[in-house]
């Protein structure tokens, strides 16, 4: 994209040094954000450049998501009403051991249409355990910042078929790492991502965590304290509860990223407190498998990084963030009170608090001079929202308690547009829906179910 000044409404930055510039601009140079202008600064500190007015827009900084399951975007509608484990045993695990290559590329493409379009502009997927190479190659194409990593689970449970050993797991994330970790000019990493204490040997817990010390600028991604019944099975085989597990086998630090978190003790909470180690939270996925309700504040008062993530299409029906965010803000308000999370707390967690989570706060999560150019702009106006916002509090309110896909006008990521005038511009929707169609036929046949 060429030197270009983008006019909009006004710009929410989250930068600490100028957080909110009504009628603002952003002049976005070489795929990273030259300067913010009030409206006094446009033109003349502008000179030469494209000019492209979203003057009736809002500018964020592009939403970060944290833990997403791009295999199971296929999955939507058909593990409905069932807890975690159950959830997992007869529905899911059966599903991810069915994908090949082909079904594989059409529920990451479709999940990547979903998030890019409603303004996710850097994500942290699961994986699964095999074809992980498919998620990276659709992770590379698609100009989003993105972490990845192939799914470890050695110990059989519930589901046979989607297991391995844990020399041959750790040997091709070492490979799929070496392949991926840093490509596409740094936009692509590698995780290394353990399923979840019941899932792995302590043994795999222990030897992926020092993969991920191993790659710079790598992360450690696992479940942990999701429902009660797990934590049940984690007492009764570790004899304690499964953060503390986690803390025992030396794997919690600023390169852990430990999903959900609903049941914590007071001792745990300290531990993440202690180590570093980042709570992604994902309340609609939560509510829905009937998991509980994590006690964000609570977390966030002790100093614990927490941001958001939608978890998966077949644990949540949608892969959008503006219904997590707003999920985030409400659940809290019965317990804690009405101004438990405030819009621009969960907002924060939505992208600077993401970026942070995931390693890149220098690079993206904020609109500030020399960051990438990883932008939403979203055009308030769209939908049944009459109100003229004044203030940061105001724009806030606005995303997090009437914000949708549909407000969603135009995506930058790193300067590159990917979306403009609503529409997906390196996919072709139509096609991505009908190869998903037909993908998801032929899975169901060989899950049999």
């Amino acid at each position: 994209m060429p030197r270009t000044l983008v006019e909009t409404q006004a710009v929410l930055t989250f930068d600490p040094a100028r957080a909110f510039v009504p009628g603002g601009a952003l002049l976005v140079e070489d795929g990273r954000i030259a300067a913010v202008l009030a409206p006094g600064e446009r033109r003349a500190g502008a000179p030469g450049a494209t000019v492209v007015a979203l003057g009736d827009c809002l500018a964020l900084p592009g939403f970060v998501q944290t833990h997403l399951h791009l295999c199971q975007t296929l999955f939507r509608g058909l593990a409905e009403e069932l807890d975690l484990l159950d959830w997992l045993s007869r529905r899911i695990f059966p599903l991810e051991a069915a994908h090949d290559e082909a079904s594989m590329r059409a529920a990451v493409r479709l999940g990547l249409l979903e998030l890019v379009r409603s303004g996710t502009t850097a994500l942290m997927d699961m994986g699964t355990l095999r074809h992980t190479e498919v998620i990276g190659q659709e992770l590379e194409a698609s100009g989003l910042r993105a972490f990845f990593g192939k799914t470890l689970m050695d110990l059989p449970g519930s589901c046979p078929e989607l297991h391995e050993p844990a020399p041959a797991a750790l040997a091709e994330a070492r490979e799929l790492a070496g392949r991926f970790h840093g490509r596409a000019g740094g936009r692509l990493r590698y995780a290394f991502t353990p399923r979840f204490v019941l899932s792995c040997s302590d043994g795999l817990m222990r030897d992926s965590f020092a993969l991920a010390g191993a790659y710079e600028h790598s992360r450690w991604h696992t479940h942990a304290s999701e429902s009660t019944r797990e934590q049940q099975a984690v007492h009764q085989r570790c004899g304690c509860g499964n953060v503390e597990h986690l803390d025992r086998l030396g794997t919690l630090s600023a390169l852990s990223c430990l999903a959900h978190c609903v049941h914590l003790s007071e001792a745990e909470e300290g531990i993440l407190a202690r180590t570093g180690a980042h709570v992604l939270h994902c309340p609609g996925s939560n509510l829905k498998l009937a998991s509980g309700i994590a006690d964000v504040p609570g977390l966030r008062a002790r100093g614990v990084s927490v941001s958001l993530g939608c978890d998966g299409a077949a644990c949540n029906n949608t892969l959008d963030m503006f219904s997590e965010m707003r999920l985030a803000a409400l659940i809290q308000k019965p317990r804690h009170g009405p101004a438990a999370l405030p819009p621009l707390a969960v907002l924060e967690m939505a992208t600077r608090g993401g970026a942070r989570a995931l390693g890149w706060e220098a690079e993206t999560g904020s609109l500030e001079p020399g960051k990438a150019a990883d932008v939403v702009f979203l055009d308030l106006h769209r939908g049944w929202n009459p109100t003229a916002p004044a203030t940061a509090e105001e724009y806030a309110a606005a995303v997090v308690y009437t914000g949708r896909p549909e407000n969603v006008r135009a995506v930058l990521s790193h300067g590159e547009w990917l979306v403009r005038d609503g529409r997906a511009l390196r996919w072709d929707e139509v096609e991505a829906r009908a190869r998903a169609r037909e993908a998801l036929g032929a899975l169901r046949t060989r899950a049999k179910l």
